[in-house]
């Protein structure tokens, strides 16, 4: 009897429903859109960041903040993602490709918060020369520094769920197609040009991440078997 416990105490846990992560994470991730849609761009001049942080220093440190929060529901998800697509049997690299990516994401996400918020909150006693570098560190970890890897998350999920049939294929391969998209937004370090990638792969991404966890199942599902499976 208590081998029978001790057995059943074992048996693996598929972790919390996915889409009660992704939608958090949605949340937070539209709150900060919401609200940062009149602050700082990569290309203003150091005296206008300035101009608009020490104007809208509370709505800076609230789009900080959600930074920094929606990076917590993402990390618990690449991680469930992660036991949810060993227990379908996955051993190739690409469960290892979405936890890793799906975590430098988060940290890139919560360091972009940690950096905005500190520019926020200093902005009144600091020079403008400093208030811009630290928003462009803030961009550059929220745009090009977590694009590349939130599509190695997305890539991660998507591969197998396209070779299990745990996905739809149109909307495993959507979610390639994204995250094709997002590690190139790699290149915007390079050339501005680029930049519309960033919301692509982004916000592409995010769409794709909350319908995949709908669709994906919590175990692998068993194929049917069809007559003539045991014929040569």
């Amino acid at each position: 009897m208590n081998d029978i416990r001790i057995a059943a105490t074992r048996q693996p846990r598929g972790g919390p429903p996915l889409l009660a992560l992704a939608l958090p994470y949605a949340v937070l991730t539209l709150l900060g859109l919401v609200l940062g849609a009149g602050l700082t761009r990569p290309e203003d001049p150091p005296a206008e960041v300035a101009r608009i942080l020490v104007d809208h220093q509370g709505a800076a440190t609230v789009v900080a903040a959600a930074l920094v929060w929606a990076a917590v529901p993402l990390a618990i998800w690449s991680a469930t993602a992660y036991r949810r697509l060993r227990r379908y049997g996955v051993t190739a690299p690409g469960s290892a490709i979405a936890f890793g990516g799906g975590l430098l994401a988060s940290a890139s996400l919560a360091l972009s918060g940690l950096v905005s918020w500190t520019a926020a909150t200093t902005a009144p006693v600091v020079t403008p020369e400093l208030l811009r570098a630290l928003t462009t560190l803030g961009f550059a970890a929220g745009g090009p520094g977590f694009v590349p890897f939130f599509a190695l998350l997305v890539a991660g999920v998507a591969v197998p769920g396209l070779l299990l049939g745990v996905l739809p294929r149109a909307w495993a391969w959507a979610g390639l197609v994204v995250a094709v998209l997002g590690m190139l937004s790699a290149f915007s370090l390079l050339t501005p040009a680029l930049y519309p990638l960033l919301p692509v792969g982004r916000f592409g991404g995010l769409v794709w991440l909350v319908v995949a966890s709908v669709l994906l199942p919590r175990s692998r599902p068993r194929r049917t078997r069809e007559p003539g499976d045991d014929l040569p």
